[in-house]
């Protein structure tokens, strides 16, 4: 035996391994994001341009499904323009949002969760019900002597800009009483994980459908997004000239196949698909010779939004649907950035900020309101790299191009294959995140499965059982029609609304549901694995622009809730933090050189 010993010590136990880590948290993966300072301008502008082609995938998503059904020459407003004043009110939308709202560099844009009340509201012509056998029930438009004429599709449309109104403003009131910031200290990973992944699945059938179109050239940009940001992206080459040497060393190598997984594929796909002569663009978003260069979009440019019942039934389904959605892109965004979890007052502000966009887009005439977009943070995750600055340049490209409706136009020639594989990665990025975030908890209780299950199988079984008798929701009343088959039909309530009535009714420890001991934050484990400086720096992140704090004492009490609590971190030492100050939210960036802090505020 003591041979055996004497033996075996060349050979000692290895060392217990280290807690487990995130997969953002990977150092390899995050090589070129611990630089100190923001990205150079011109890397930025092209960083920027790729968040816009991701954009107008979905802008050109949303209004083509809510088009497609419509007789053409029937509107009162040109395509053009509706997608110019999208673009103009997500632009302001993103910039008030990175200014004074959750403080996330989150781009806006018209979420899919407005496009399912759209679609119902403007399903007001009556239907033909068929019943083919004994097969489900079928409807269709109807089409005889009795049907009233095609011109009340303008009048829905005026319906669903007015739901828009309508959302904004109650999504608005929500944030201001802060509403978001008492309910998500109780929203765990069990609540936002299941969200994510329904959001991910949630587009699939879009997807489906635009890649279908031409599924070559659709499988050929995917694989050249999976080559540029997964096997090529360690391949880094030499320095540009235009990284200033005062912010990072001039010796560091850029990943730039990650950096433009999104944009070289893009530009490949569109080459190839011009080449080939595949003229594979929407009817609906065609280009028209009437499209004016320069426009100022201004409410009631056509006509006011119209407010009805049924738009304040479609409107109050839009605020929950978004609401929800733009909580779990709140804390998706910070995850991602190794942030901690969003504080309330961040929340209601983005909240806030939200609404405002919205009814500034329902008062030009959008179909769409605007919400934080899964799709830009899924590029985020992708390329590993998101910064303020990149998305302050997204704000002014989208007011850019809502102002010249020539230009907004040009980004419909994007093939279809080209969108329905932008948003097919994008979408799985999101999804692969939530599956991530379920080891927060534990995972193997019983109760966790459970919840975990019936939430997104219920989130994804109804709205299909819906779709496929939709008569079955037929009260007799039509407003309260709307409320209810858009409420049923939105995939990421149902799972946010599933998650949380069943992960604060089912009894479970605090470590069971992912919740820490003591720390009612969504995501305290890999808060917990912070250190005290990273907290403190990651707190200060989420606090309002110096200038606006000084406003802080003129606040009416009512509305101290969008300000942060004298007990948070960010207000215990270093004072308030400058405007931009850390202006990156890369990991990393801004440790290496802190003396250059101030600089970087300054930009």
């Amino acid at each position: 035996m003591p041979w055996l010993l004497c033996h075996c010590r060349p050979s000692p136990l290895p060392p217990p391994l280290p807690p487990p880590q995130s997969a953002v948290q990977n150092p390899s993966s995050h090589l070129w994001a611990s630089q100190c300072g923001p990205p150079p301008w011109g890397l930025s502008c092209l960083l920027a341009l790729q968040h816009i082609l991701v954009l107008a995938s979905l802008l050109c998503a949303s209004h083509l499904l809510l088009l497609q059904g419509l007789p053409p020459g029937e509107l009162s407003s040109s395509p053009a323009q509706l997608l110019a004043s999208s673009f103009f009110s997500c632009g302001v939308s993103t910039i008030l949002q990175i200014w004074i709202g959750s403080r996330l560099p989150l781009v806006q844009a018209p979420s899919l969760e407005f496009l399912v009340p759209a679609l119902v509201l403007t399903q007001k012509l009556p239907l033909a019900i068929q019943t083919p056998g004994n097969s489900s029930l079928v409807l269709r438009r109807c089409g005889g002597p009795g049907c009233p004429g095609l011109a009340l599709w303008n009048t829905s449309l005026r319906e669903v800009s007015g739901a828009v109104v309508v959302s904004g403003l109650l999504q608005g009131t929500l944030g201001l009483l802060g509403g978001p910031g008492h309910l998500f200290p109780h929203c765990g990973p069990l609540v936002l994980a299941p969200s994510l992944v329904v959001a991910g699945f949630s587009a699939h059938r879009e997807v489906a459908l635009f890649c279908s179109t031409h599924w070559g050239l659709a499988l050929l940009l995917i694989l050249l997004v999976v080559v540029c940001s997964q096997h090529l992206g360690s391949c880094q080459v030499p320095p540009c000239p235009w990284r200033p040497a005062s912010n990072s060393s001039p010796h560091t190598p850029i990943p730039v196949f990650r950096l433009f997984s999104v944009l070289v594929p893009v530009a490949c796909v569109w080459i190839i698909s011009a080449l080939l002569g595949l003229r594979l663009i929407p009817l609906e978003l065609a280009a028209s010779p009437k499209a004016p260069w320069v426009w100022l979009p201004h409410p009631a440019e056509w006509t006011w939004p119209l407010l009805t019942p049924r738009a304040l039934a479609a409107g109050i389904s839009m605020a929950l649907a978004a609401s929800t959605s733009s909580l779990g892109c709140y804390a998706l965004c910070g995850r991602l950035l190794q942030l901690p979890s969003p504080p309330p007052h961040a929340c209601s502000r983005g909240l806030s900020l939200e609404g405002l966009g919205s009814v500034l887009a329902g008062m030009l005439g959008s179909p769409m309101g605007t919400a934080s977009s899964f799709p830009n943070v899924g590029t985020v995750s992708l390329i590993q790299a998101g910064s303020r600055r990149v998305a302050h340049l997204v704000g002014l490209l989208c007011v850019g191009l809502g102002l010249s409706p020539r230009l907004a136009q040009l980004l419909t020639a994007i093939p279809l294959p080209v969108l329905g594989g932008v948003l097919g990665v994008t979408q799985a990025v999101v999804l692969s995140t939530g599956f991530s975030s379920f080891h927060l908890a534990d995972i193997d209780s019983g109760r966790n499965v459970f919840i975990v299950g019936f939430s997104i199988f219920m989130a994804l079984l109804l709205p299909r059982w819906l779709r496929e008798a939709p008569v079955l929701m037929s009260t007799g009343w039509s407003p309260l029609d709307v409320l209810l088959r858009s409420l049923l039909t939105e995939p990421i309530f149902l799972a946010g609304l599933l998650g949380f009535l069943l992960e604060n009714t089912i009894p479970g420890t605090r470590l069971e549901r992912g919740l820490g001991q003591g720390m009612p934050s969504p995501f305290a484990a890999p808060k917990a694995q912070m250190p005290e400086k990273s907290r403190e720096k990651g707190a200060k992140e989420y606090e309002l622009p110096f200038p606006i704090q000084k406003l802080h004492p003129c606040i009416p009490q009512p509305l101290r809730c969008l300000c942060p609590l004298p007990e948070d971190p960010g207000n215990e030492e270093g004072g308030p933090s400058e405007p931009g100050e850390t202006a990156d939210l890369l990991p990393g960036f801004g440790e290496q050189c802190p003396e250059s802090s101030r600089e970087l505020g300054s930009q």
